[in-house]
């Protein structure tokens, strides 16, 4: 089940992801903070490279600018 929908909204597991990466996360970072599997954080984080919510530099993620107002935003 995709995290980001065509829409773009995010489903309850992309928000969790989206709002677990802050600043210069690593994947283990993420896993820990959200309990999830690498595998699932990994392929989430991909999605949301993809809709331009996150970035990944050197083996850390971050939240863009419209990662953080998505974020931001309820429901």
């Amino acid at each position: 089940m995709p995290c980001v929908q065509p829409d773009g909204t995010l489903s309850t597991t992309g928000r969790l992801m989206l709002s677990a990466v802050q600043t210069n996360s690593t994947v283990e970072d993420v896993a820990t903070t959200t309990g999830m599997v690498l595998y699932r954080v990994r392929s989430v984080l991909r999605e949301l490279i993809e809709a331009g919510f996150v970035v990944e530099a050197n083996g850390r993620f971050s939240q863009t600018e419209q990662g953080a107002a998505k974020a931001s935003k309820p429901g």
